[in-house]
């Protein structure tokens, strides 16, 4: 073989070497590109977004349950994506459980980061209870904040609790449920009860009855003087054998706020009655606060017997029945 044809021979396996080479690269070039495209596509925001979604994960919802969630509301296309991206990076079991507000389209990867670090764009809801506050009262603010919970549902699972569901100002989850909350106020009563339990004890009265004669207080007085006061009264009251009349079990009884009873009303049959029935009603009638609590276990010392309040909101108190008649045609009569 001459030098030439050795020369051409060398050349084209050069050419053919390189070319080669080259359209290997070009082809891993377009196999990037594709897998880059077609990734892109598996991770775009679906095209049926449209609005406000609001999802809510319950807590140990599986990622099976989570994906389907997300994708039957559009905001993801492809589930399946999602569950292989978060099992292939181990994140499958640090799903956050709550509410998510998603405002426009997001691809895949920030539905997913925002599941796993708990990127909650729904604050928390601010709900605040008042002192005397009914179960029935609560259920009502429940409700208007918390649309997933029904004012009925809340009623049914919360009576049991009156009287132990302190009132105070929560922060609740969107996705809060009837159980989460109940069990955040039975918390927060037992801790704010657990230091009086040496004075409930030195007061010789049962927790369940303080809770009680608390309820009673949270609605027959308004400062914390009166409170001690009525407390003297009304235990002084239970330890004579006399029944205790107070106006407001009745608001109670029907399930309304008003305590100023009819004479149908003093004879209603209900246990709650504490002008036919002696001794405490069977529970508490409303959730009373600390000053309450404090007042029960601590009333003053008195030799009163009756109270009422006049127009003006002043209390007049008196020893015998006698005097109590002669101030309630004194400070009630009619103008």
């Amino acid at each position: 073989m001459g030098f030439l044809e050795r020369l051409s021979l060398a050349t084209f396996s050069a050419l053919q070497f390189h070319f080669l080479r080259f359209f290997r690269q070009w082809v891993a070039v377009l196999a990037s590109i594709i897998l880059f495209f077609g990734a892109g596509y598996f991770l775009l925001a679906p095209p049926q977004f449209t609005g406000i979604k609001t999802i809510v994960i319950a807590q140990g919802a599986s990622l099976r349950t989570v994906a389907g969630e997300l994708a039957d509301a559009h905001v993801i296309s492809y589930p399946l994506v999602l569950r292989l991206l978060l099992q292939g990076s181990g994140e499958d079991s640090h799903i956050q459980a709550g509410a998510y507000r998603f405002d426009a389209p997001e691809n895949l990867l920030l539905v997913m980061h925002t599941i796993i670090t708990a990127g909650y764009s729904i604050p928390p809801v601010r709900i605040t209870f008042p002192e005397g506050a009914t179960v029935r009262d609560m259920a009502a603010r429940i409700a208007e904040a918390l649309p997933s919970i029904s004012a009925t549902d809340f009623l049914a699972s919360g009576q049991p609790y009156e009287g132990y569901l302190f009132p105070d100002t929560y922060h609740f989850s969107s996705s809060a449920d009837v159980s989460s909350i109940l069990r955040a106020m039975r918390a927060n009563f037992t801790a704010k009860t657990t230091p009086l339990t040496g004075e409930i004890t030195a007061s010789g009265h049962s927790l369940s009855d303080a809770v009680i004669m608390a309820s009673l207080l949270e609605k027959e007085a308004r400062t914390s003087v009166v409170r001690r006061m009525i407390s003297g009264i009304l235990w002084n009251r239970l330890q004579r054998g006399m029944p205790l009349q107070v106006d407001a079990v009745f608001g109670y009884i029907y399930g309304r706020d008003t305590y100023a009873p009819s004479l149908t009303d003093l004879r209603v049959n209900s246990p709650y009655n504490t002008y036919t029935h002696k001794g405490l009603p069977p529970g508490p009638i409303d959730n009373p606060g600390l000053d309450s609590l404090e007042a029960a276990i601590h009333p003053t010392p008195t030799k009163y017997l009756y109270y009422l309040t006049d127009k003006e909101g002043v209390m007049h108190y008196a020893t015998t029945y006698a005097a109590h008649e002669a101030n309630r045609r004194k400070y009630l009569q009619p103008y």
